[in-house]
């Protein structure tokens, strides 16, 4: 991820303070790759200084509810110096911080190109109803953003339908031919693909290697960074967020849903003085979040869990499980570590 700052005008807020902005105003600071900086969302919001950030742009994500280290993200987006735009379809958690909320489009509305996961086959999307009132594509969006900014060079495409046509111009013809004409282009390897049958893994010998030594020899102290001390006694439960039958991420979550739950094992739960349907809070050093307890043998000792996704709305105090989250990072790839959240559960009547 790049962070565009205002340069040279002597205090501007953001892109869309003052005059017209040209790229030459511009300067980029790459703070780390995108997963970095997303997963460090609450410390590029609070402690970047050279230069500040003073403008966020959010599309595609709710920030608010899914990135590590929540509270630190919210005092972030409370900044009054901060300019937030939001493009949206729904009023999310982060939307409500927006300095300029714009509405965007849903898959219904445009093209798009879908990949199976595998992947396997490789479909065109296409509009079934009219965009709703102005809302527009992130391509349409993003592409007159960088005309009026002099990023736009003509070979470029300039929105959704140019970017759709320039992806079908560069695809080989024996997938561009079938898709121009709505239908779905044939696999090189055949109709109806089995793995371990005809299509193999891409290793030297064709298996899977679910713990390659080549990258044991890379990250010698482990393949994944954990929290520090897991099993301490002050926070000893491992917090774990789940997919569920509610929300996709985060979307959906707008959605009315049944009061949200921390799922137990019974045997914590007893070492707790805890029962099924008391009001607890689940609590580190970073927050904490107050709900309802599930005690349930399914789960295993020594683990909680809270669904993935949850709004603000979804918890009796407003934060979800991401405000338990630590932003450290992966040694692989660099992205968040969301089930390495050490916690501890008490109840809340006794708080």
């Amino acid at each position: 991820m790049k962070i565009y700052t205002k340069t040279g005008d002597g205090g501007e807020t953001g892109l869309f303070g003052g005059g017209r902005v040209k790229k030459s105003d511009l300067r980029v600071e790459a703070y780390g790759d995108v997963d970095e900086v997303n997963a460090h969302l609450g410390r590029a919001l609070t402690e970047y200084n050279d230069p500040p950030v003073n403008v966020l742009f959010v599309y595609n994500c709710n920030p608010a509810a899914t990135v590590p280290d929540q509270r630190r993200i919210l005092r972030g987006l409370e900044r009054d110096d901060l300019f937030t735009v939001v493009f949206e379809q729904v009023m999310t958690d982060t939307a409500v911080y927006a300095d300029v909320l714009l509405p965007a489009t849903t898959f219904l509305e445009g093209y798009d190109f879908a990949k199976a996961y595998g992947p396997i086959t490789l479909d065109l999307g296409k509009a079934v109803v009219d965009a709703v009132g102005e809302a527009r594509s992130n391509a349409d969006v993003f592409g007159e953003l960088c005309e009026r900014l002099g990023l736009l060079s003509d070979a470029e495409p300039a929105g959704e339908l140019d970017l759709m046509l320039d992806v079908l111009n560069r695809l080989p013809p024996a997938i561009g031919e079938p898709l121009r004409a709505g239908e779905l282009p044939t696999p090189s390897f055949g109709t109806a693909p089995v793995q371990f049958v005809d299509v193999f893994p891409n290793t030297p010998d064709k298996k899977v290697h679910l713990f390659p030594a080549a990258l044991e020899a890379e990250a010698p102290m482990g393949l994944y960074r954990f929290q520090p001390d897991p099993g301490n006694e002050r926070y000893p439960l491992a917090l774990i967020s789940p997919a569920s039958d509610r929300t996709i991420s985060s979307t959906l979550g707008e959605q009315l849903r049944p009061d949200v739950k921390l799922s137990m094992h019974p045997d914590d739960a007893n070492v707790r003085g805890l029962a099924d349907g008391d009001l607890v809070r689940i609590f580190n050093e970073l927050g904490e979040v107050h709900c309802t307890l599930h005690v349930v043998p399914a789960i295993r000792p020594g683990t909680v869990s809270m669904p993935k996704g949850l709004w603000r709305r979804s918890t009796r105090n407003n934060l979800t499980t991401t405000a338990l989250v630590p932003d450290t990072l992966t040694d692989l790839g660099g992205g968040a570590c969301f089930n390495d959240a050490r916690v501890q559960v008490a109840s809340l009547a006794t708080a």
